[in-house]
């Protein structure tokens, strides 16, 4: 008997796993390839806009992703760096090779983690709670709970033009009775669909008609524990290419042929992260479209087209890759495919991401619904916090929207679902500023503690940057600038606007222009890099930052207002039929989440308030 049983060997299942045996769970992870564990069969990078800053938070709660980035990427850049620290975040192209191997390398250390080779077709429930799963040869493994974290493995199909192959990503063996069976116990099954674009030889590509994309001159990390473990000299080029009006017209032509567009694709795809025929259709005014090329590891041959992906025939592929500058005699090591897969309906599941009709089932990942590894890692480590905190008979860990963007993807789910798969953007947290790249471990990492996911010296580290925070605070705020002639001629070298009189550090801060490494030409700060830039942005953007916690104060106090458990919404006079008919599906636990529901006004909202103080503070 296990205490938690995960299911598949994806980002989601490797952190779901990792993080239920290191709050010691006997815990097995069951994966149909253990060569396949944390496999990238997209592009190998880590990060990017909003998904750097949920693989920070995955790290600042004792997760995996952002170490094992870490320690086996071969370029690191920095996002949006010369715009607000809010929109900013680390991207690293990963190696497709090393990466998993790294991964497997940490699970395997876990001792009360076990890991078997094995398909499951189908999970075990008795009155409605999870008793453990059945695997393909009938096998029944009993577990207190079970996590499912599948992928795109589900009732999989490869899809390239008119051909389609009932397959997992590569070629790989697919899930085929896991989904129609999690149907039979009420769930809903919805279709979905993604892609990949073609990998080219390296050989064959001209490299000097592109334009070179290196990595940071500064040095980054995910993981707020260790040091960085490359050279900055020693980072991998990527390059960059345009679409042209002859790919474009390729593409027009071939439109039908694609799976697509020719009807032979039943799934949603993704409409963040469209393929290449998508973007030619819905932003046909655009002359071009940006693409870059990715080597996938140092070990392969092997570069990804990043941006073209598609579901053309192989042949018009060749046709449309021939098209892009430095690509003319480009061979096509893999043909780009769509794969359509099956996922459940995230309005079924809890902000703990458990299950709400079978108790002890948690699911995270693209079975829910979203679309790349940052986003599944973030759910895995989640559900297998909650998994462990239920058998603890502890409360849930739901982070709040001000908290945490993985806490604004999970509230999205839950609470609006999803009609295509969900891709997390910065757009979509209206606590952006608060929710930033260098402030992941002092949002989270108390939480972590208290928990059991970090240790006690990764807490004391914690405890002594704030420490220094404060301590450098009150130094810029005590500590004057004296504009003496050897400082304004100091101002002057930098074209920076003297202060017409003496200012404090803190007072020279605030001005835009003016950064804690200007001010180190005037006096000495002995304080980290990361301690130097919290201060920075902390007086830069104080009345922003100062007003969005006022803002979260406020969401707060609602998310206080429970609903309870057995309301019934029909008995709600004055509510429209709309919003009882989203009420009773989403089940919202707080007055926040019913407001967020799409299709219930605030109206609607007003009327459940007073319905609840009339009807249950009678009762308290």
């Amino acid at each position: 008997m296990y205490d938690i049983i995960v299911v598949g060997g994806g980002h989601a299942g490797c952190e779901a796993a990792n993080i239920a045996a290191k709050m010691g769970m006997k815990t097995l992870l069951l994966t149909m390839n253990k060569n396949n564990i944390a496999d990238m069969p997209c592009n190998p990078s880590i990060g990017g806009t909003a998904k750097g800053i949920i693989v920070r938070e995955i790290d600042a709660l004792g997760g995996l992703m952002g170490i094992v980035t870490d320690l086996s990427h071969f370029q690191i850049k920095m996002l949006n760096n010369s715009k607000g620290p809010a929109v900013r975040s680390l991207r690293a192209q990963a190696d497709k090779k090393v990466y998993p191997k790294k991964m497997l390398e940490f699970l395997e250390k876990n001792k009360n983690l076990t890991i078997e080779e094995a398909k499951v077709e189908d999970i075990i429930v008795e009155n409605n709670i999870v008793k453990g799963v059945i695997l393909d040869n009938g096998k029944r493994i009993e577990g207190k709970t079970v996590i499912l974290t599948t992928g795109t493995y589900t009732n999989a199909n490869i899809l390239i033009g008119s051909e389609n192959t009932p397959s997992g990503p590569h070629g790989e063996d697919r899930s085929n009775y896991l989904s129609n069976n999690l149907k039979k116990l009420g769930l809903n099954i919805i279709r979905l669909k993604t892609g990949t674009p073609p990998r080219i030889k390296k050989e064959s590509i001209d490299f000097s008609k592109m334009h070179e994309e290196i990595g940071d001159n500064t040095y980054w990390t995910f993981s707020h524990d260790i040091k960085p473990q490359y050279k900055l000299n020693d980072q991998q080029k990527c390059y960059l290419v345009y679409t042209n009006e002859l790919t474009h017209e390729i593409i027009k032509k071939h439109l039908k042929e694609s799976a697509m567009y020719g009807g032979y694709a039943t799934g949603v795809g993704p409409r963040y992260c469209p393929s290449i025929e998508d973007k030619i259709v819905r932003f046909a005014d655009k002359e071009r479209h940006q693409l870059f090329l990715e080597p996938e590891s140092i070990y392969y041959d092997e570069w990804y087209l990043q941006g073209f992906s598609t579901s053309m025939p192989k042949y018009v592929q060749e046709e449309m890759v021939h098209t892009l500058k430095g690509l003319e005699n480009a061979i096509i090591t893999k043909y780009a495919y769509a794969i359509e897969y099956d996922a459940i309906d995230p309005l079924q599941i809890k902000p703990s991401l458990e299950n709400k009709l079978i108790a002890g089932l948690f699911t995270a990942g693209q079975i829910n619904g979203t679309s790349g590894y940052e986003e599944a890692a973030g759910q895995g480590l989640i559900a297998g916090i909650n998994a462990s905190l239920k058998l603890q008979n502890k409360e849930s860990l739901v982070l709040r929207r001000d908290e945490a963007y993985i806490g604004v993807l999970i509230d999205d789910l839950v609470t609006k679902g999803i009609t295509d798969p969900y891709r997390m953007l910065t757009s979509r947290a209206e606590f952006r500023l608060i929710l930033r790249h260098d402030n992941a471990d002092l949002r989270l990492r108390d939480i972590a503690y208290k928990i059991g996911t970090i240790t006690k010296e990764q807490y004391h580290k914690l405890e002594e940057k704030r420490l220094n925070i404060q301590k450098l605070t009150e130094e810029l705020k005590n500590t004057k600038l004296v504009l003496n002639e050897q400082v304004k001629e100091v101002f002057k070298n930098h074209n920076i606007d003297i202060p017409r009189q003496n200012i404090t550090y803190a007072e020279a801060l605030k001005r835009p222009e003016i950064t804690m490494d200007f001010l180190n030409n005037f006096h000495e700060f002995n304080y980290d890099l990361e301690v130097k830039y919290q201060v920075e942005i902390n007086f830069k953007y104080i009345g922003y930052i100062e007003k969005a916690y006022k803002e979260a104060e406020k969401l707060q106090k609602i998310e206080e207002k429970q609903i309870p458990d057995d309301i019934d919404y029909q008995k709600i006079k004055n509510l429209a039929s709309e919003a009882k008919q989203k009420l009773d599906k989403v089940r919202p636990r707080t007055i926040a989440q019913a407001s967020r529901i799409s299709g219930v006004n605030p109206s609607d909202i007003a009327i459940l308030a007073v319905y609840l103080k009339k009807e249950y503070s009678k009762n308290e």
